[in-house]
């Protein structure tokens, strides 16, 4: 059978034919399938677009007052950041908010602190702080925590296992934790001389009498770990703080000094045996040399041998310090 023959065959004009078909199907459905992908509008997305300081403040009020109720999240974010960003920069703002901190109105002192301590929890400018380092603003912040006394009462501070802090009205706390910024920031001594320590530490109940005023108070500094320890503790690490502390009667002068008896170093007990040779030179100064002492004396004050050394810190040991117990030899 010849090749001419072989190309008439039906079998393979069929599969010749089949083939071809395949083929084409599958160069239609590619050719099909790019040009759908090429007709399809693809959605553009968004650009991200920044809010520069001069659309800020082209803003009205109006405008940032219906931003405000808007339902999307991040829209009301920003618009609070604005209004706080304008009142830290905006001195009447700030003075309108610590003119309502010192009314009486619960509601209105309130809202005024709440606005107040958001715009300086405010990250977006450095130094919210420094618009309430006046004496007008510590003042402010003084006689808010003086009203805050008559909002809720408060149980005697005896108590060296229960901390009340957080159970305090959060109208104080948020007065507490801008007092606590300001100290931390720049010192006590304008918050003391704004009268913190007189007019609302020292009403605190810490007691009756003078004496368990300084132990509660005492008390409290040991054991606390809250807003009002930490502010007390800065207090007494200034000298304008500490007097404000003595004449409020929450401490005293000698306190400090009393206490420096508990740090006095007793060791009971000592090894006064000077056995090694090369080290002889180095506790001659401590320890005085026995001469006249026969051998079998000297064994037996060394084996009875006591001692205690009295040191408070404020010099260095000496033989002075060294109190001996004397035995009797014959025993």
């Amino acid at each position: 059978m010849g090749f001419p023959s072989f190309l008439r065959d039906d079998r393979l004009i069929a599969a010749g034919l089949g083939l071809t078909t395949v083929g084409f199907l599958f160069a239609m459905r590619t050719i099909l399938e790019y040009y759908r992908d090429e007709a399809e509008i693809k959605p553009t997305p968004p650009k991200t677009q920044y809010i520069t300081q001069e659309t800020e403040d082209s803003l009205k009020l109006d405008t940032l007052e219906s931003l405000l109720g808007h339902y999307n999240f991040a829209i009301r974010d920003t618009a609070l950041k604005i209004i706080a960003g304008r009142a830290v920069n905006d001195s009447s703002a700030i003075y309108h908010l610590l003119w309502g901190i010192t009314r009486k109105d619960y509601e209105e002192r309130m809202e005024a602190l709440r606005a107040l301590a958001f715009a300086m929890e405010d990250n977006t400018f450095q130094e919210p702080l420094n618009v309430l380092n006046n004496p007008k603003a510590y003042s402010a912040l003084v006689r808010s925590l003086e009203l805050c006394l008559d909002d809720v009462k408060h149980e005697k501070l005896d108590d060296p296992l229960y901390d009340e802090y957080y159970l305090r009205d959060i109208g104080e706390r948020r007065c507490l934790m801008l007092v606590s910024q300001l100290i931390h920031r720049f010192g006590p001594d304008k918050v003391v001389h704004a009268g913190f320590v007189e007019k609302w530490l020292a009403k605190q109940p810490w007691g009756e009498d003078d004496e368990e005023r300084q132990n509660n108070f005492a008390m409290y500094m040991d054991r606390r770990k809250n807003r009002i320890s930490d502010i007390c503790f800065h207090l007494r690490t200034t000298k304008v703080g500490r007097k404000a502390l003595v004449k409020a009667k929450l401490t005293t002068k000698s306190r400090r000094r009393r206490d420096r008896s508990d740090h006095i170093k007793v060791v009971l007990e000592i090894s006064m045996t000077n056995e090694d040779d090369h080290d002889g030179m180095s506790r001659a100064e401590l320890v005085p040399r026995v001469n006249d002492q026969s051998a079998e004396e000297q064994r037996l004050r060394r084996r009875h041998r006591e001692a205690m050394v009295l040191n408070d810190g404020t010099h260095s040991l000496g033989r002075g310090d060294i109190i001996e117990r004397e035995h009797d030899s014959n025993n």
